[in-house]
């Protein structure tokens, strides 16, 4: 049975769009769609190839992703019928508008990811602090970046408030520096205690011996005489190495029966004479 052709060459009543034209650009942004994440998959691969750093590789893939799907909304509006000369002019316009009324942000955020890409104050997976949040980097994009916290929180932070803060990169260098807070009691003999806590920090296999452990005291408090001890090691072991010290100085001081003072007040009342 012939197919009647007429039916999808004729206008939609009040959109003037035929219904071939609706389907071949929803077939022009479905091809697109597939064809931009090809070419981006590929581009990206290319990119590790050269061993550039896997921000920036992230950084670039995203904006030909961003190129490739305007490309392909303006071939899809080709598509429909309207000049692409127009809806450019239109942009251009409303771009325009938005430039007029003080709303720069996109412009901002865009430039502030290039020199995010290109000067990498950190790279993929570091775990940084940067405007107030705290977590692991997952990805810089156009705009945005893209950090995870530790309870698995993603935050997406613009560009601009990431450019313009101080940024704490907590694992950007080989090795880190353990501080492990401890208070003893007035009284206590500090060269043995000292001494034991150095040699404790020695004997964890995961401490380095250069620069060499060390203790040091950090206060006379109310209660206590405040030690702080000192351990190098690498970065990855940081939090293991912690927990380590702190519970493990604990346990020492209690069998060796130093005293780790809780905060104290004394009161002494005076009674006063009837």
């Amino acid at each position: 049975m012939p197919v009647d052709l007429t039916i999808i060459s004729k206008p939609i009543p009040y959109v003037g769009i035929t219904l071939l034209q609706l389907l071949t650009a929803l077939a022009v942004l479905a091809v697109g769609w597939l064809v931009t994440r090809l070419v981006t998959a590929s581009f990206k691969r290319g990119l590790r190839k050269t061993k550039l750093p896997e921000i920036v590789v992230e950084f670039l893939g995203r904006f030909l992703s961003a190129l490739l799907y305007v490309a392909v909304i303006l071939l899809a509006v080709r598509a429909l019928g309207i000049g692409v000369g127009s809806v450019v002019v239109g942009l251009s316009a409303v771009i325009g508008l938005i430039l007029g009324l003080g709303m720069q942000d996109t412009l901002t955020n865009l430039t502030a990811g290039l020199w995010l890409a290109a000067l990498r104050p950190f790279d993929k997976d570091d775990v940084i602090t940067v405007a107030g949040h705290t977590g692991k980097v997952k990805g810089l994009g156009v705009m945005s970046t893209e950090i995870l916290t530790g309870d698995n929180v993603l935050i997406t932070i613009p560009n601009k408030l990431v450019w313009g803060s101080p940024i704490v990169n907590y694992t950007r260098m080989p090795t880190r520096r353990v501080s492990v807070d401890v208070g003893v009691a007035y009284g206590t003999d500090l060269g043995r205690a000292i001494t034991l806590a150095v040699n404790f920090m020695r004997s964890h296999p995961k401490v380095l011996r250069e620069p060499e452990p060390s203790v040091v005291i950090t206060a006379l408090a109310d209660s206590s005489i405040n030690l702080q001890l000192r351990a190098w090691v690498k970065t990855e072991d940081y939090w293991e190495v912690k927990g380590d010290l702190t519970r493990g100085i604990y346990e020492l001081y209690s069998r060796e029966g130093i005293e780790i003072p809780f905060p104290q007040m004394d009161v002494h009342i005076k009674e006063m004479p009837g």
